[in-house]
This record gives structure tokens, sequence and C-alpha cells, in this order.
């Protein structure tokens, strides 16, 4: 996973909980849903992510 990869999935989970955050703070339950779901689709990159690196590495091997 490249540097700008990790970096772009990070923003994703750290806007989406100051989202989700403000959401609930101000009672909004849309933004809080918006967070939330930011937050997993930073989270859900990072594993696929993950699961591409892992199979190149092991093609790679062979």
């Amino acid at each position: 996973m490249s540097l700008e990869d990790k970096f772009e999935n990070t923003k994703d989970k750290v806007v989406g909980k100051a989202k989700e955050v403000q959401g609930t703070v101000t009672d909004d339950k849309a933004q809080e849903a918006e967070g939330k779901a930011q937050g997993l689709f930073g989270k859900i990159k990072d594993k696929v992510e993950d699961v591409v690196d892992d199979v190149k590495e092991k093609l790679d091997k062979d």
C-alpha cells in the first residue's frame, strides 16, 4: 500500500469520526450515519489494500 493510499484511508477515518461526533453533538442522525459510513469506508479500503498486497507478495514468491 502506498503512502498516498494510507493517507487517504486515514483521512477518511478521521473525517468520518469527526462527522460522527458532530452528528452526535448536534443530534443530527444523518450526519452521524454519514460519519460512520465514511470511517467504515476508510477501514474497508485498508483491509482490501492489505489483501491485495498479500496476494502480490505471494505471487512474487512463486
